[in-house]
């Protein structure tokens, strides 16, 4: 399909389906603990995906098994351990402290990505980032700057850099993941993934950490293994193979801005002139690091 060769429409798709990741899961994790949630959220995708991957699967078998270990890591940095420790931190920590420290994401992977291949942001991807990021500020702070620095952080958003850290080395990596079909590397990291929590998950459950099976539980489990785990991780990962983790990692600065647009629509907030200020420095920063 064309939309596959389509980078910027995949991670804008992949930012629009973590939108509610962060909301959804801080409503989740007083029902279910952490690795729980974790565990089904993957457990569900690979339910999901592996029927419609299995073709591509079985003619990459021989390259899944030859780079098992590069998946099992890939799985533990970008979906196993960065889930279950940002689920974790959501426990002791606000989702708009959570949303304005996702906006040093892409300085993360700019890191991680001189680091690993010596690769540089140009001035106008630096400057790019730094408008962006601006804008995500903007709509997380609701035009007021001053409720940023009014904060309080805590263990919780010290973990939530600990998950970035995490994501964005996962981000990086993706530049030399094994080659295969995108469905089959994205069932085998699923697969891996849902493998990783069952220990985690079951020592919860014997520690008495039994999840609260409700309507809303299971429309939560729903969200998460469809939305932020399929497809934004198809996305994700299609994207940056296309046009490289520097380019892409802006990207993640377009959640705020979903997330504004969902609770317009969803939740009746009226639009406030500090959106259209905070959108316009997103897409133009956006924009402007993504560009080659």
């Amino acid at each position: 399909m064309r939309q596959f060769d389509r980078p910027y429409l995949l991670l804008t798709l992949a930012s629009l389906f973590w939108a509610g990741n962060t909301i959804v899961g801080r409503a989740s994790v007083d029902l279910v603990a952490p690795a729980t949630l974790t565990l089904v959220r993957w457990a569900l995708a690979c339910a999901v995906v592996l029927p419609i991957a299995l073709p591509h699967v079985q003619r990459d078998w021989a390259a899944i098994r030859q780079n098992l270990a590069a998946i099992v890591l890939l799985a533990l940095i970008g979906s196993a351990g960065y889930n279950v420790i940002a689920y974790l931190a959501l426990h002791y920590t606000q989702a708009i402290n959570s949303l304005l420290l996702q906006s040093v994401a892409p300085l993360f992977v700019a890191v991680w990505s001189f680091v690993l291949f010596r690769d540089r942001l140009t001035l106008v991807q630096a400057a790019g980032i730094t408008i962006s990021m601006t804008g995500a500020l903007v709509i997380v702070g609701r035009g007021d700057l001053g409720v940023l620095a009014r904060l309080e952080f805590n263990v919780g958003d010290l973990m939530i850099l600990g998950a970035l850290v995490f994501y964005a080395l996962y981000t990086a990596l993706l530049r030399v993941r094994p080659a295969m079909h995108p469905l089959a590397f994205l069932a085998s990291i699923i697969a891996a993934s849902a493998a990783l929590m069952v220990l985690p998950a079951g020592l919860e459950v014997a520690t008495g950490h039994v999840p609260a099976l409700t309507p809303g539980t299971f429309a939560a489990f729903g969200y998460l293994a469809i939305f932020p785990s399929v497809l934004a991780y198809f996305c994700l990962n299609r994207g940056i193979e296309l046009i490289g983790a520097n380019r892409a990692a802006p990207f993640i600065h377009l959640m705020p801005v979903f997330g504004s647009l969902l609770a317009i629509v969803f939740l009746g907030e009226r639009p406030q002139p500090f959106h259209a200020v905070g959108y316009a420095l997103v897409l133009m920063g956006v924009v402007m690091a993504a560009r080659q």
